[in-house]
């Protein structure tokens, strides 16, 4: 019997309900409706949209243990596997459902009725996480019921302005004195927001967005504008001889920078010194058209491997030439580092079914454990995350490597 056909929960009946009644009108054109349903169907939508999404974060919130039937790290691993969608945003999602479920039932009752959407709901929730930890209980609690009121006639951009100033709206009489404190807790403060993101736009370039402290940012524009300065004329200057605008002096001076820097000055990195590690078939290096792969990355022209093997610190892993020794045998208990890296060039993240954790962030298992007698090669050996590694010596977990390599956990029943 199907999951669908068992006796139904009613969350899951609503949510079925709602699929079939979409279901109905998927072939529904909306372009003879009056003007004035058309305007109140977006609307009503709008406000669906708010209590389907409040409805998920409430479900996710209680769903620990379907993550754990099949070992993922969380119910955002899981549903990303399951539904293909953006992990990072599911990780917020998972976050805003449990902040939701264990303290801010005002904004959950919001979106509940349609009144907040998620978007709001987030900026609403950061706001009062960024409150004084000592706060009163009740002023911090009249400052959701004020920001979940102003969501009728905010946006999320206004919203968050108005969260950094809440204070001064319902307790005027202690917002100076704590907005004291937090010009003096701005350096942690800062330090607590840093985070930088890359996002592939599908067209060879990729889009980095930082958050970093404004010290940090002047040392960085120090550096850049090393590379970048007018008065140099490597790189600075268009094919007609004009100076290259300043955004693009800039980005082309960061890509200097990465290439000068020492990995040998840098942390050990997944067991290895720092490097990146460019694969590329031996004749295809050889051949001007050739192409090769950055591990973890990107594909790149032969003549952009070679030109990096001079100029930038990498590892060539040229298939078909000479290689390291990667396999020991029973000799050494660890896995080296030649042999991590082989690893990486086998899977690029953990081998686990449906997980994305990089593979430099994974430590090397022996499948064989190497107390049973296990040898330690590449034939005996898994890139496992820490999540699931130690997934893989728990007893109450079975393991399994599927016909595509990857490797499937199942809890014991």
């Amino acid at each position: 019997m199907s999951t669908l056909q068992q006796p139904q929960h009613p969350v899951l009946a609503a949510v079925v309900a709602i699929t079939a009644s979409l279901d109905e009108v998927s072939d529904a054109n909306p372009t003879f409706m009056a003007t004035d349903q058309k305007a109140a169907t977006l609307v009503e939508i709008a406000r669906a949209k708010a209590q389907l999404a409040e409805l998920e974060l409430r479900v996710m919130a209680a769903a620990d243990d379907v993550a754990a039937d099949s070992a993922a790290r969380d119910v955002a691993a899981w549903l990303h596997h399951h539904t293909h969608q953006r992990p990072e945003a599911l990780r917020d999602d998972l976050r805003l459902a449990h902040a939701l479920d264990r303290t801010y039932h005002r904004v959950a009752a919001a979106m509940r009725a349609g009144k907040c959407n998620l978007a709001q709901a987030q900026v609403i929730v950061a706001a009062l996480d960024d409150l004084p930890a000592d706060l009163d209980p009740e002023i911090r609690a009249n400052a959701e019921e004020a920001l979940v009121g102003h969501a009728a006639e905010f946006d999320p951009s206004r919203l968050r302005r108005l969260g950094r100033r809440i204070l001064d709206v319902i307790a005027p009489e202690i917002a100076e004195a704590e907005e004291a404190k937090r010009l003096a807790a701005e350096e942690a403060h800062a330090r607590k927001k840093t985070r930088l993101t890359m996002r592939r736009i599908g067209d060879g370039t990729t889009r980095i967005s930082a958050v970093i402290p404004d010290a940090a940012a002047d040392r960085l524009a120090t550096n850049l504008e090393a590379f970048a300065s007018p008065r140099r004329d490597d790189g600075t200057r268009t094919d007609t001889g004009e100076y290259l605008p300043y955004g693009r002096r800039l980005g082309r001076a960061f890509c200097q920078m990465l290439e000068t820097l020492d990995p040998a000055r840098l942390p050990i990195h997944g067991g290895d010194a720092t490097t990146v590690i460019v694969t590329i078939d031996l004749d295809q290096l050889r051949n001007e058209t050739g192409i090769g792969q950055i591990l973890g990355g990107s594909p790149i022209t032969a003549a952009e491997a070679r030109r990096l093997a001079c100029t930038a610190n990498i590892i060539p892993a040229v298939l078909g030439g000479a290689s390291e020794v990667l396999d020991f045998g029973r000799k050494e208990r660890f896995f080296t580092a030649a042999q991590r890296r082989a690893l990486l060039l086998r899977s690029a993240t953990c081998e686990a079914e449906g997980c994305d954790i990089p593979g430099t962030w994974a430590e090397a298992h022996h499948w064989l454990a190497w107390a049973q007698g296990g040898p330690t090669d590449l034939d005996n050996a898994a890139l496992l995350c820490s999540h699931h590694h130690h997934r893989a010596h728990d007893a109450a977990y079975l393991h399994e490597r599927l016909p595509n390599g990857d490797i499937r956990f199942t809890r014991r029943r």
